[in-house]
């Protein structure tokens, strides 16, 4: 018998956090949002960090996020002492001035520890990385098959010796379904996923992001996402063929009433199936 419904929309639980302010669709920050909705960094860099050093038997010093959009995740990661740095990668400046305002600025003097590039995620490093990751399926905007292999032979190639690169994916029979799925933030706003348009026939994905506020107002697709719903034993494949030596994959255990992910990943190689998933691959050089 298969475990009933875990996660009805792609997100990883966070740590709680107090209430800031009230959030209206005209004062809100979309950014901000966002990485009260969907972002985990705590959780993240520590799973990041612990499946590295189970691997290796040592601890990753030097980190890249790629698509890093606030770079939110390499501000986490050089908190954990001096000796940690990051790189971060993505194409939108006016988002990594967001994260480097906001995320970085507060750091003070520890923020040198970390570069944010406005280039493509195909660039390399300024150092090889022991750990890279990928984030919030951001990587499914390599439709192309040809195009998703280039991407990962380039991280192979610009990894450490003994790096890793970290993936999450999303599936599920509920990830090719046209539907609307709502979740309510603790900080008093409402996360919308919407996934709009499915076509089986090329895998495409049209999906949005929308936020709903206590006063009745509204930001309406303030996130467009535009991809290809790739399959895990298609990415894992791909990675192999890039030049990786292995892969495991992490998938999420359930909360007591077996209903809900409980945020903690397991290592299993088939994994278990229910209506919508989120599952870390973990590839070895």
């Amino acid at each position: 018998m298969n475990p009933p419904p875990r996660k009805k929309v792609p997100r990883r639980p966070r740590a709680p956090r107090k209430a800031r302010r009230t959030f209206t669709a005209a004062t809100a920050d979309r950014h901000e949002l966002y990485e009260l909705s969907v972002q985990s960094p705590v959780e993240d860099v520590r799973f990041l960090a612990r499946v590295y050093e189970k691997a290796r038997g040592k601890r990753a010093r030097h980190f890249r996020e790629d698509f890093c959009g606030t770079g939110l995740l390499s501000a986490r990661w050089i908190k954990r002492g001096p000796e940690y740095t990051a790189e971060g990668f993505d194409i939108s400046p006016e988002t990594i001035g967001w994260g480097l305002e906001h995320n970085f600025a507060p750091l003070g003097k520890d923020a040198k520890r970390a570069t944010l590039h406005v280039k493509d995620v195909r660039a390399p490093s300024r150092r090889r990385p022991d750990v890279r990751c990928a984030q919030n399926f951001s990587y499914f905007v390599f439709k192309a098959r040809s195009e998703l292999l280039g991407y990962l032979r380039a991280a192979h190639a610009d990894l450490a010796r003994d790096g890793v690169l970290v993936l999450d994916i999303y599936g599920g029979p509920e990830s090719m379904e046209e539907m609307v799925e709502e979740r309510p933030i603790e900080e008093g706003f409402t996360y919308v996923w919407d996934q709009d348009r499915y076509w089986p026939g090329t895998g495409e994905y049209r999906a949005y992001i929308h936020f709903r506020f206590k006063d009745g107002t509204k930001l309406e697709r303030a996130f467009r996402y535009d991809w290809r719903l790739w399959a895990l034993p298609e990415v894992k494949d791909a990675l192999l063929e890039a030049g990786f030596a292995a892969v495991d994959t992490y998938w999420e255990g359930t909360d007591e009433d077996g209903e809900s992910g409980n945020g903690i990943y397991r290592k299993s190689r088939r994994g278990e199936n229910c209506l919508a998933w989120v599952t870390y691959l973990v590839a070895y050089k």
